[in-house]
């Protein structure tokens, strides 16, 4: 068997860390097994669905190294909805019901009442065609319920372990909305079945629509799928909601995050694994395993990725970042590197390097001249710099930080930074000496 999978989104706004945790999940997972990853655009809600979004949503997988095997898009699949339809109709595992969202919210209302669990009544199925045709004198269209058995529903869940439900404990869901359009529970399907999905990962919240779908996946005449539900994120201030920015991938990205940073940290949390830096997705498959997923809360926490991100960024090679940058050189990476938490931050110091920088005022004018009349002759070398503050040292009496701290200032504008003795050989002279004097 080769193993399938697929990752789902719908097209109506910017992936996030949630959803994103996901997607990465089911390709780490079909990966590790050799097997194939499908996005498929959930696209059928035709109002709220935007070609921006779905185009967002590919771009940030590819930028994130999600790369699919093969795309689809529920939006083109529409007859095959209809045909699946018909089957359970047939069968009469479908069936059109009348009620409006006013005479079931009463209804529900009337059960909670009686102490009742408040699931569908099935008063649908006791119409008779002039009834029915009545209602639809009356301009009501129907919506389509699955009948659901009232046989236990029970499967080993990959993460969750055995999973039990019972029939009778649920209520029949819509398939088919008024309009005609068919829901997720349906269109999700018979796209996994006509994709020949073998395994399902995603999000607890989706449980209870396992084991609706088990039993349409049996209607349908198909074996189910293996199913593993992963616990949702959460966050210090409780569950991560989908709605509420600052975590979608478009905002950590335009932050300064790294892609593997963000893959590393959404891999590993909610699992048994440590969370630490993968420099490649081929070291994070390489790690994976389904089986280290628990069902505690998964925490996720920004502190931590921006953790993640500066480490990931201490171990880069210039080679790694060479084309993001677009600027500097080998040397130039190896003494900064150290001194940034995110590749924007760079260029910061590639303009103090380079000459594209205004110091702030000199707090001592005197020791400074002093310092230009020792400055070294160019070129420089690694001993330069202390050569330059031993004679100084010498000249002034002066040591430790009230030595150093007003030549840092002058020519970088910083208190804190790379290695001065590097630095100083990435400076063109000419600029040193205008800094000193400034």
């Amino acid at each position: 068997m080769t193993v399938k999978v697929r990752f789902a989104p719908s097209p109506t706004g910017y992936l996030h860390v949630g959803n994103v945790r996901t997607a990465l999940v089911n390709y780490l997972f079909a990966k590790a097994n050799n097997g194939k990853f499908i996005l498929r655009l959930d696209d059928t809600d035709t109002v709220r669905s935007r070609p921006e979004y779905a185009g967002a949503i590919e771009n940030d997988m590819q930028w994130l190294g999600l790369h699919w095997d093969d795309f689809k898009k529920q939006s083109d699949r529409f007859a095959d909805y209809e045909a699946a339809k018909q089957k359970l109709m047939a069968s009469g595992r479908l069936y059109p019901c009348y009620e409006t969202p006013n005479e079931l919210d009463m209804q529900r209302k009337m059960q909670s009442g009686r102490g009742l669990p408040p699931i569908y009544d099935r008063g649908a199925l006791k119409l008779n065609e002039e009834q029915k045709q009545k209602y639809e004198a009356e301009g009501r269209k129907p919506h389509y319920r699955f009948l659901l058995e009232a046989k236990p529903i029970i499967w080993q869940d990959l993460i969750r372990g055995e999973a039990k439900f019972y029939g009778t404990n649920l209520s029949d869901p819509v398939l088919i909305r008024e309009d005609g359009v068919p829901l997720y529970t349906l269109a999700s399907v018979v796209d996994d079945v006509d994709m020949s999905i073998t395994h399902i990962i995603r999000g607890e919240d989706h449980v209870s629509n396992t084991a609706v779908q088990i039993q349409i996946f049996e209607a349908l005449g198909a074996t189910p799928p293996a199913f593993g539900h992963l616990a949702l994120l959460k966050t210090k201030d409780g569950e991560l909601s989908k709605r509420v920015g600052g975590n979608d991938i478009r905002g950590l990205r335009d932050a300064g995050m790294e892609a593997m940073a963000i893959n590393s940290l959404l891999a590993k949390i909610g699992s048994s694994d440590a969370v630490e830096p993968f420099a490649t997705m081929e070291a994070l498959i390489a790690s994976f395993s389904i089986c280290r997923f628990g069902r505690a809360p998964a925490n996720y926490d920004t502190a931590e990725l921006e953790r993640l991100n500066e480490k990931l960024i201490h171990q880069m090679n210039f080679a790694d970042v060479k084309e993001q940058l677009g600027f500097g050189n080998e040397a130039f990476w190896l003494a900064i590197r150290a001194n940034i938490k995110t590749l924007k931050e760079a260029k910061k110091w590639w303009d103090i390097a380079q000459g594209d920088f205004t110091p702030p005022p000199a707090q001592d004018a005197a020791y400074l001249e002093t310092a230009l009349q020792l400055l070294p002759a160019a070129p420089w070398n690694e001993n330069s710099w202390g050569e330059w503050t031993k004679a100084l040292a010498a000249k002034t009496g002066l040591k430790g930080k009230e030595l150093f701290m007003p030549l840092r200032l002058a020519l970088t504008g910083e208190a804190h930074g790379p290695e001065m003795k590097v630095f100083l050989l990435l400076m063109n002279p000419d600029t040193v000496k205008k800094r000193l004097s400034a």
